[in-house]
């Protein structure tokens, strides 16, 4: 795969000339063949002893019922991944360059601008988009519980479960806290820069995810100075924290994946500016506990008017957390985390403006005003 870094221009030394051919050499000899230019114009010339197949984009045997790029990526799981076209989405995960999109039919395809290994990129892909999940089935069990689900399922399908690395999930949702989209997605921009450059696409440029090594370089005092503020003492204080740990904050960050749910939320909570509802977001959406329930006001307003009413106008507790987590778990089972994803997006302004009225027959109750549709609470979730 071609590097998007275009090739140094270089100065060679002048041969000496050649003596002259005689008339019978001229008379056989033809110039050497130009060399073949490459064409795409990121990449650097494709030399002619050496060819190779131009980037393209390749089928990810995926259909818009297993995974909607619209439905999965702006909606706050991760802010990383940028659009870069109509229904195009471009990111990175680990050192491999990616553009997603759907083509006409509704299917999905991927681009490779950049990466060590194609093979090693398709297969973090398909991890990262959780391929081993039939989105489809699990809908269909959802639906059999719930006909509401049923109805939105048939409005908004595709809305997937990412799988992130944890340490890249951990650090942007510590960003989040207490924040808005956009500031949320600055910071996250200036933590993705202190990694390598893979290239830019669209206008932007995309960075693999600073080491916690690296990360361990970044001073406090220098991420308040980029607009962390108080953020900036969680940032250091938890690489600090990994840093320290017996075989390395990554390596600890995936053994939770092994952990039960409420293990691994434990553990998260020892790291410096990491409470319940951010421990559920990492849990959810990087160590593979897919009934994690991060229970924000937002969900809190969904779990009052279609799962515990009689909690209508109650003041969330911690208490009343779990009680709502326990609500989603007993309605929609091991893989309740993916059903709150789908109702979470369904009652954000973008998505309500797109569905039937009839979904929302049902009068909501008045609550507090919430500052931007599109913030998150002090705990990092979108309210």
């Amino acid at each position: 795969m071609h590097s998007l870094k275009p090739p140094l221009a270089m100065k060679r030394p002048r041969p000496p000339t050649p003596p002259p051919l005689s008339p019978a050499s001229t008379k056989h000899t033809t110039p050497p063949p130009p060399p073949v230019k490459s064409l795409h114009p990121n990449t650097p010339p494709i030399s002619s002893k050496k060819p190779k197949s131009h980037p393209k984009w390749v089928p990810l045997n995926l259909s818009q019922t297993e995974l909607s790029l619209p439905l999965t990526f702006p909606t706050g799981q991760t802010f990383r991944w940028k659009q870069t076209g109509p229904l195009q989405y471009t990111g990175t995960i680990g050192p491999h360059l990616l553009s997603l999109k759907h083509l006409q039919n509704g299917d999905v395809s991927y681009f490779i601008h950049f990466t060590p290994s194609e093979s090693a990129a398709k297969l973090a892909l398909l991890d990262f988009l959780n391929v081993g999940i039939s989105l489809a089935k699990l809908w269909e069990v959802f639906s059999e519980n719930d006909s509401r689900f049923a109805e939105l399922a048939k409005c908004l399908k595709g809305a997937r479960v990412l799988r992130q690395d944890p340490v890249e999930c951990l650090v942007q949702f510590l960003c989040s806290s207490n924040n808005n989209i956009g500031r949320i997605t600055k910071m996250v921009d200036f933590i993705s820069s202190l990694g390598t450059h893979l290239g830019s696409v669209g206008g932007f440029d995309f960075h693999e995810f600073p080491s916690l090594e690296r990360l361990s370089a970044v001073s406090e005092e220098e991420l308040r100075q980029a607009g962390f503020g108080y953020r900036a003492k969680y940032i250091t204080g938890t690489v600090d924290v990994l840093q320290s740990k017996p075989d390395g904050g990554a390596q600890w960050l995936l053994s939770l994946r092994k952990l039960d749910l409420q293990e691994a939320i434990d553990a998260l909570c020892t790291l410096p500016g990491v409470g319940p509802k951010v421990a559920a977001c990492i849990a959810l959406f990087s160590l593979d506990q897919h009934h994690a329930i991060p229970v924000d006001t937002h969900v809190w307003q969904i779990a009052t008017k279609y799962l515990l009413p009689e909690l209508a106008g109650a003041r969330l507790t911690p208490k009343l957390c779990s009680r709502v987590a326990e609500a989603f778990v007993s309605k929609y089972g091991e893989y309740a985390g993916w059903a709150q994803t789908l109702l979470f997006i369904a009652d954000l302004p973008s998505q309500k403006a797109l569905l039937p009225s009839h979904f929302w027959d049902i009068k909501e109750k008045k609550s507090a005003k919430i500052e931007d549709s599109n913030s998150c609470n002090i705990d990092g979730n979108y309210s």
